[in-house]
């Protein structure tokens, strides 16, 4: 087993967790409504945690994607840092969705403040990492000369 993934492999544990807290949430208000399965339309408040719900695995992909990418290539610590911002910010998403529609969107900038900036720190290490391999240039190593001396 390696250790040099254990960041990544825990955050990405705990965002699972959270969808299936999520999910079981759904679960609930559709008892508390009386919405049986295949209905997804209800009274509003079950319409809004459905649709949260549902929002969040639709960005789960991206997430992990975007996660392991930076983690990898760029800096685990740190991304695994914006990944757990990026929970924190999907579970105020969640409930404040539940709320009302407009109580979705502090949760929903700070997951797309963590979304953005997982993404350009796996462009800058996927690209480093390519130019590296294919083209033998090391940007990482030639911005530390330039800024270092």
């Amino acid at each position: 087993m390696s250790a040099d993934i254990v960041l990544l492999a825990t955050v990405s544990f705990i965002s699972a967790c959270q969808q299936a807290y999520f999910a079981k949430l759904v679960g609930k208000y559709r008892m508390k409504h009386k919405v049986n399965p295949p209905a997804v339309t209800g009274p509003p408040e079950f319409e809004r945690a459905f649709r949260a719900q549902q929002n969040c695995v639709e960005f789960s992909a991206i997430f992990l994607v975007d996660l392991w990418a930076a983690g990898w290539f760029f800096n685990q610590g740190l991304a695994a840092v914006f990944g757990l911002v990026y929970i924190y910010g999907r579970h105020l998403y969640f409930h404040g969705y539940v709320e009302s529609a407009k109580g979705r969107l502090p949760g929903f900038s700070l997951c797309k403040l963590s979304l953005v900036c997982l993404l350009v720190m796996a462009s800058a290490g996927l690209s480093n990492s390519l130019l590296d391999k294919y083209c033998d240039i090391n940007l990482i190593s030639r911005l530390q000369r330039l800024i270092f001396g």
